[in-house]
């Protein structure tokens, strides 16, 4: 298991980094990325908090425990120069809350996120064909989510990401320990948006690859 979209009480989330962590590497967790909500307000005290406790953890865990962010109801122009900043504090991934159907994100903020250098689009909602091509000639995951609500226009996303050859990943989008996700959820959410075994474990080997290209960049 590989997870990229999971929050702590930095943000959002019930349970402290170290905890949340725990919990993962019990269900056999290779990888837990840390996506705690920021804006211009907050950045600056999750993110080093973020990468100084992900790397004590990581030195004795069997989970490589990840800092990142996920850029969450910032206006569209100014999602550019945050993603930079996040990178500059040692966010090691960045995402951007996409206009999922359940919340009311200013729209043409999937356009802004996709334009920037993230890596991860999350619960995008009605992703366009266009918004899926520049995620795949950008690299940009797109993801299928966990979360109630979020989840909603999971299956147009997988048919718009097949159409454009984008990778697809699966987020938990976890805010308490019972929302981590293990093997058979993790696959029940991929075929619920209509996708086939193959495909399926496709979604695994792209999180594989955003995790190598994560590990790559930290040296």
């Amino acid at each position: 298991m590989i997870d990229f979209h999971v929050h702590t009480l930095l943000s959002d989330g019930e349970l402290i980094p170290s905890e949340m962590a725990r919990r993962a590497e019990e269900k056999g967790y290779r990888a837990l990325g840390l996506a705690d909500h920021v804006d211009g307000s907050n950045a600056d005290l999750v993110i080093p908090r973020l990468v100084a406790v992900c790397r004590d953890l990581r030195a004795v865990m069997d989970v490589d425990v990840i800092p990142g962010a996920e850029i969450t109801h910032v206006p569209p122009p100014l999602i550019a120069a945050l993603v930079k900043h996040c990178r500059g504090l040692g966010a090691e991934f960045v995402m951007v809350h996409g206009e999922t159907l359940a919340e009311p994100v200013k729209a043409g903020t999937n356009d802004a996120a996709l334009k920037a250098e993230i890596d991860i689009l999350a619960h995008p909602g009605f992703l366009l064909p266009r918004q899926a091509r520049m995620a795949a000639a950008r690299g940009v995951c797109l993801e299928l989510s966990g979360r109630k609500g979020h989840c909603l226009a999971n299956g147009l996303v997988a048919r718009q990401a097949a159409a454009a050859g984008a990778r697809l990943i699966v987020g938990s989008d976890a805010h308490s320990p019972g929302d981590l996700l293990d093997q058979e959820a993790h696959s029940r959410i991929a075929r619920g948006a209509g996708l086939g075994d193959d495909e399926v474990e496709k979604i695994r080997e792209n999180a594989g690859r955003l995790w190598a290209a994560i590990r790559k960049r930290r040296g």
